[in-house]
């Protein structure tokens, strides 16, 4: 699925502001609506969308990541919280285990799971240059250390495996035992550090000798917000504050302590999930559709 802007992923190729503004959205309504179906929604879009993007690294990502996290917060949060009026048992040490805070461990395990979900969303699709688009005449020198941050640790682990091949080659098979694994692994992380500071000397050198930051200093940009840009933009912005409204309304009104409950499954609360559940699948359904429109005309220059 590439675009005209040279993005793999559709919702990549769309304005930045437009990327930018669907994961403060997202993410700024799943960590402050306190709703299960609210971040059951957001946890299941980001995964999906994750999974497309990163279809190789994804499942790797979700085990490793995801799932453990969750996990970890839901079983912690009883052994530390003891709020809630339903008792399930008792710890050793006489503290209550209540049913409350269990299901608001799974909250904010699942709640946590999808902020992280988005974030690695964010990641790969809001690139440093696209960061420095937006940023780079605001505030030019943060921008300049975060684009550079958003890159460093891909380009550290890749530096990482190229020093250790090129090492392998050098030394063969001469790790024998632990001491050398460590004398090793010493040297590779010296050649790492030392590599990395030289590039990072070379990349200020580089942008200050081309007027990085400077008044009046002018950027080719491969940018445009065009028709497509607004029309996903008012979309998003459009869903964003129906949620939101739904949400002040009471649509999403849940609680943990002392006993759970939430707001009545009316039309409001089932018309509000349904409208943060489009948005959050936006990227999803651009992609998709994409995708469908480029084989469709795959298949039909094939057969004419």
């Amino acid at each position: 699925m590439n675009n005209g802007r040279g993005q793999a992923d559709a919702f990549a190729g769309l304005h930045p502001a437009v990327n930018l503004t669907f994961f403060i959205l997202a993410v700024g309504i799943t960590m402050f609506v306190i709703n299960p179906v609210f971040q059951i929604i957001s946890a299941v879009s980001a995964v999906i969308y994750y999974h497309l993007i990163r279809r190789e690294s994804a499942g790797k990502f979700s085990l490793i990541c995801i799932l453990p996290l969750s996990v970890l917060t839901a079983v912690l949060n009883p052994l530390f919280s003891h709020e809630g009026a339903t008792i399930l048992t008792y710890l050793p040490g006489g503290n209550p285990v209540t049913l409350e805070s269990l299901i608001y461990g799974i909250g904010a395990g699942l709640m946590m799971a999808a902020v992280v979900s988005w974030f690695a969303c964010l990641t790969a699709v809001f690139t440093s240059d696209k960061f420095v688009y937006l940023f780079g005449r605001l505030i030019p020198g943060l921008s300049l250390i975060l684009s550079m941050a958003l890159r460093f640790i891909p380009l550290f682990i890749k530096r990482l495996r190229d020093i250790g091949e090129a090492q392998k080659c050098i030394r063969g098979d001469s790790e024998s035992d632990l001491w050398d694994r460590i004398k090793n692994g010493v040297k590779l992380l010296s050649a790492l550090i030392s590599w990395s500071l030289e590039n990072a000397i070379d990349t200020a050198d580089s942008m200050n000798s081309r007027g990085y930051g400077l008044k009046g200093r002018t950027a080719f940009s491969i940018y445009h917000f065009d028709t497509r840009d607004s029309v996903m933009l008012i979309w998003i912005l459009f869903a964003a504050a129906m949620t939101v409204a739904g949400v002040y309304r009471g649509a999403a009104y849940w609680r943990y302590y002392p006993t759970v409950k939430g707001a009545v499954q009316d039309t409001g609360a089932i018309v509000t999930e349904l409208l943060f559940l489009v948005l959050c699948m936006t990227p999803v359904m651009i992609d998709l559709y994409e995708d469908r429109r480029i084989r469709a005309m795959l298949k039909r220059n094939i057969t004419e």
